[in-house]
């Protein structure tokens, strides 16, 4: 099961004592059944005054009774339906479950019982499947139970919801989701919401709720998994936004996490800000001043077009690191943003260094390049990284 997924499990005294048939408060509340005979009435008080002590005894009798009027009228089949209810609650209460289950879904069919009595028991019926371990029957008779119920109590959907979960019916705990009244309240509900989200694929909504999350839980992680999931999405400036936001309320904070805010920055099409926190960064001490960082920070503002920061931070690059690498990309720019002076010294030196391309620059440069020269600046920017 994946994480964060929640089990729901009723109690089995919550469940055994649903069963109670309570006959006097039943022929009070329930309209439009049938008239019992004051001898049913008196048997079947009788059965469940006996329900606790002797429940082996009550299930013999009841199923032998539910047996014996299954034919009969309708105050017989009324009957019938009580008997059953009473069979089931003794089954429960042996820990026969299944058994209880398929007792009261007998009940559920007995047409002269009253409707409310019946959508009691097909409720009743779902707890008896899942205490047995059969949770699609469960589920099939929890979800008719909601459906024909005006105002379905919000703790019972979230219990549907989770049984889906448990069954991997992703889809269907999808919908369930959408169809109620309110957003998940809780850290359980909220994150079996979201798997159940992304396991369904509908990783928008997940957004959404992940989102609506970070005014009340502005934790690390809750940032961090709001962002990967806008990448996810395909939006890197959605996902940079939300990193700058947990950063400038300093749920996010040090090395690593300003690393990927500035590549967040890259790949969501502002570089500068990139440029900027990196900068930044390195003056305040959060970054490490060496080759790497300052390898970022160049690359930072050459995508930002920022002609002068970029020469700059790679003639400070190429100066501290020496690789012929470092010169030849600080020759390219300065030879395509027109800085020929700039572009001959760095190629110069990076020729010097080992870098068989740096000639071909430098014929461009003194233009003496031939067919297949090297690309001009424009072109040259297109190899720019995002990653250090």
């Amino acid at each position: 099961m994946p994480h964060g997924v929640i089990r729901y499990r009723p109690s089995l005294k919550g469940l055994l004592t649903g069963l109670s048939v309570l006959l006097l408060m039943a022929s009070a509340s329930l309209q439009a059944q049938p008239a019992l005979p004051g001898s049913f009435i008196r048997d079947l008080k009788g059965l469940e005054a006996r329900l606790e002590q002797a429940p082996a005894e009550v299930l013999g009798k009841a199923r032998r009774q539910a047996e014996r009027l299954a034919a009969g009228n309708d105050a017989d089949r009324w009957a019938r339906a009580l008997y059953l209810q009473l069979a089931a609650g003794a089954a429960a209460r042996q820990g026969e479950h299944g058994q209880a289950a398929e007792w009261l879904d007998a009940a559920v069919k007995s047409e002269p019982a009253p409707a409310a009595w019946r959508q009691a028991r097909r409720r009743e019926a779902a707890f008896q499947y899942r205490a047995a371990g059969r949770t699609p029957l469960a589920v099939d008779r929890l979800a008719r139970w909601l459906e024909a119920t005006s105002a379905p109590p919000a703790d019972e959907c979230w219990r549907l919801i989770g049984w889906l979960t448990e069954l991997e019916r992703w889809e269907s705990a999808a919908t369930r989701l959408e169809a109620l009244d309110e957003a998940p309240q809780g850290e359980d509900r909220r994150t079996l919401a979201l798997t159940i989200y992304r396991q369904a694929g509908r990783d928008g909504e997940a957004l959404s709720l992940l989102r609506e999350g970070l005014d009340r839980e502005a934790s690390p992680q809750a940032w961090r998994r709001a962002a990967a999931l806008a990448q996810h999405l395909g939006d890197p400036a959605l996902a940079a936004a939300l990193w700058e936001a947990g950063w400038q309320r300093g749920a996010l904070s040090g090395e690593e996490d300003l690393r990927r805010m500035a590549s967040l920055h890259l790949a969501g099409g502002t570089p500068a800000r990139a440029a900027e926190h990196l900068e930044r960064g390195l003056e305040a001490g959060v970054l490490a001043s060496d080759a790497r960082q300052r390898r970022l920070l160049a690359r930072a503002w050459e995508a930002a077009r920022d002609h002068g920061r970029a020469l700059s931070a790679w003639e400070a690059v190429a100066r501290e690191s020496e690789q012929a690498d470092d010169w030849l990309r600080l020759g390219q720019l300065a030879h395509g943003w027109g800085e020929a002076a700039l572009a001959g010294r760095a190629l110069r030196r990076a020729r010097a260094l080992g870098a068989e391309e740096a000639e071909a620059w430098l014929a461009s440069l003194s233009g003496g390049a031939e067919q297949g020269a090297p690309p001009t600046g424009d072109q040259s920017e297109s190899s720019v990284q995002t990653g250090a």
